[in-house]
Order: C-alpha cells, then sequence, then structure tokens
C-alpha cells in the first residue's frame, strides 16, 4: 500500500526507486551492531522491537501529509528498514525451538498459516482500499490504524513467546563453523537470488497492474491471493518430498520461479500475471524448507543469530542500490525488472542443479 500511496501522490517508479536506496544504505552500519548483541541478549527482545518499529513506522507513513510528507515518508522507511535487521532473530528462534526431527513439517506449517490469513485479508482489504476507502487520506488512516496494533502483538510476544536468553540456547560443542566449499556454494545461491528477488520488487508489480494496465489495488490484491494459493499448495507437496532430494527439489523450484520471471517479461495480461505470480511463488514455497534446512545444517544453534544475521548483512549489501536499478529498469520498460531476473533464477537453478549432480556421483 506505501507505494501505491506514493504513486497516487504523484511520485513515478523510478523516483519510488531512487528514494528506497539511500534508505537501505543508511540503515546498514546498524546491521553490524545487531550481528553480535543478539548473542547475549535475549531473542525475544528483538521480535518486540520488530513488531515496535512496524507500528511506528506505518503511523508516521499516515502523517505523510503536506510540507511535512516527505520527511515522515524518509523516517517511517528508515525505521521499516532498520527493523528488517531483526528479521534473522526470527530465524534463530525457529533454529532453538523447532524440534530437528520435524522441522520440514513445521516449516510447511510457518508458511502455511499466514499465507490463509493473507489470502482472505489481502482479498477484503484490496477491495476497501481499490474500491470503498481509494483516497491518499483513506490510505493515511489505515497505516495509523495497521501501526497500532502493534500494540498488541507486542503484548502477545510477551506473554506467549519464551524469553529465549543465552541460558536456553542448545550447546553445540562438537559442531565447528567453518566456511567450506559448500557454504561458499551457499553464499553464491544467496548472491544470485538476493539480487533476482530485488531487481523485482513489489513497486514493479505494482507500476505494471496500475500504471500499466490502469488497474486498482483490489487486482494487485487478486494477484497477491494467487501467491498465497500457490504457497500453501506448495507446502503440502514439499511435506511429502524426501530429504533426499534436497537439491533436486531447490533447483526445481526455483526453475518455477524463472518461468515466472519468463511470462513476466513478455508484457503479460492480467490473467497471466495472475499465473505467473502463482507459478511463482508455488515454486519458491516448494524449495523454502529444502534451502533453509541446507543452511541450517550449516550453522550451530548456539550461533545461530550472529552468523544468520551475518547472511542477512551479506544480501543487504548485495541488494544496495538494487531499488534504484529497479525503478530504472521499470522506467524503460515495465517488464525489463523481471528479464534480469530471469537470467539471476536461471543462472542459481543451474548451479545448484549440477552440485546435486556431482553429489550424488561421488555419494
Amino acid at each position: 500500500m506505501l507505494p501505491m500511496y506514493m504513486f497516487m501522490t504523484d511520485y513515478t517508479v523510478l523516483e519510488v526507486g531512487i528514494i528506497f536506496t539511500p534508505i537501505h544504505v543508511l540503515s546498514i552500519p546498524v546491521t553490524y551492531v545487531v550481528e553480535k548483541i543478539f548473542d547475549k541478549v535475549a531473542i525475544r527482545q528483538g521480535l518486540v522491537l520488530i513488531d515496535g518499529f512496524d507500528g511506528i513506522s506505518a503511523i508516521l507513513y499516515g502523517l505523510a501529509y503536506g510540507p511535512i510528507a516527505p520527511l515522515m515518508l524518509f523516517l517511517g522507511l528508515i525505521i521499516e528498514d532498520i527493523t528488517t535487521i531483526f528479521y534473522p532473530l526470527y530465524q534463530a528462534a525457529e533454529r532453538i525451538l523447532y524440534p530437528e526431527g520435524k522441522i520440514k513439517e513445521v516449516f510447511a506449517w510457518h508458511i502455511r498459516l499466514p499465507e490463509i490469513s493473507q489470502l482472505i485479508g489481502f482479498l477484503i482489504l484490496g477491495y476497501i482500499f481499490g474500491y470503498v476507502f481509494n483516497t491518499p487520506y483513506h490510505y493515511r488512516l489505515g497505516f495509523i490504524a495497521f501501526g497500532l496494533t502493534s500494540v498488541f502483538t507486542i503484548m502477545y510476544l510477551l506473554k506467549f513467546l519464551p524469553k529465549l536468553g543465552v541460558e536456553e540456547r542448545i550447546s553445540a560443542e562438537s559442531f565447528v563453523f567453518r566456511i567450506d566449499k559448500e557454504f561458499k556454494l551457499i553464499l553464491l545461491v544467496e548472491a544470485l537470488l538476493t539480487l533476482a528477488w530485488s531487481i523485482a520488487p513489489e513497486i514493479v508489480l505494482l507500476n505494471y497492474i496500475v500504471n500499466v494496465l490502469e488497474l486498482t489495488l483490489f487486482e494487485v490484491m487478486i494477484v497477491e491471493a494467487a501467491i498465497y494459493v500457490g504457497a500453501i499448495l506448495a507446502t503440502y507437496i514439499s511435506e511429502k518430498a524426501s530429504q533426499r532430494r534436497r537439491f533436486e527439489a531447490i533447483a526445481i523450484g526455483y526453475a518455477l520461479v524463472s518461468l515466472w520471471a519468463l511470462i513476466m517479461s513478455m508484457n503479460p495480461s492480467f490473467i497471466l500475471v495472475v499465473d505467473a505470480y502463482f507459478i511463482a511463488r508455488f515454486g519458491e514455497v516448494l524449495a523454502f524448507p529444502f534451502y533453509r534446512s541446507w543452511i541450517f545444517s550449516k550453522i550451530p544453534k548456539n550461533k545461530a543469530s550472529s552468523i544468520l544475521s551475518a547472511l542477512s548483512s551479506y544480501r543487504r549489501l548485495i541488494a544496495l542500490i538494487s531499488p534504484a536499478i529497479a525503478g530504472l529498469l521499470a522506467s524503460l520498460r515495465p517488464t525489463l525488472p523481471y528479464l534480469v531476473s530471469l537470467v539471476l533464477f536461471v543462472t542459481s537453478s543451474i548451479i545448484v542443479f549440477f552440485y546435486a549432480y556431482a553429489l550424488r556421483e561421488t555419494h
């Protein structure tokens, strides 16, 4: 809704992309502090900060009106971007709390429940803010309302989530972390996937649907609904797939994502956009539990927060100027970002596939 609000208040796709880039740059230094702090401080406190900062940023978007609008947008964006620095703490909590023998099943529900919630909620919100309350004023009220809901999620975290302090970490003395050949491969794949996703962000989809196809937020939310249906279906399939086929599942998943990028690069109709995003999310979620468990297999539990935070910093550095590049590409041709993503996704799929083949040959 934020990029939509910016389009409604006369920002172009290039301007939106350029605005998001310095925000990423300014928030980078904070990442390095987070990497160290949360090996010693309870993870739950970081999760509370995520919801608190998200609430504050949404309220600031709601105050983005008149002469102070650029300042409120800037402050909201910088706070929201800083919030993403803490996201690896969710992965660290997963690494500690989830039982080893049920990782795949837990990850399936980890995706499935939010997707079902958003499938219903986003269609409702899309209709409300696409056809009923569809002015910038209504969007600002909506942002403030969303921000205030953080009070309830914070209360939930404090009441029901374990503290996850240092004493609750599980020791892993027998595990020696090292950047071996396999972890270097993970870093290469991470770089390619990060670039591929960040070159075609939400602003590119929104620009295509709203400014090219001349549709509304409701149609954007229909695309989102297709994404959630694809994710829900993929969770049931990934649950049944064998862990021995980990790399094949990852390669197939991102091959399907490549198909999404191919369709979107060809100036598709709205129906094809819906189909393409369904395929993309289906492929991504099919690969997700295998890809995440691959990373987790290389990380000791008692160092999960610092290593995952370092990986997050690595992704952020790679995607540093991606919003500006995405905005520039979309301003030249609305579907050009998808073509660049296609090349990156195909490359990552080929790398993982050949690694799986080499691994099978050695065994």
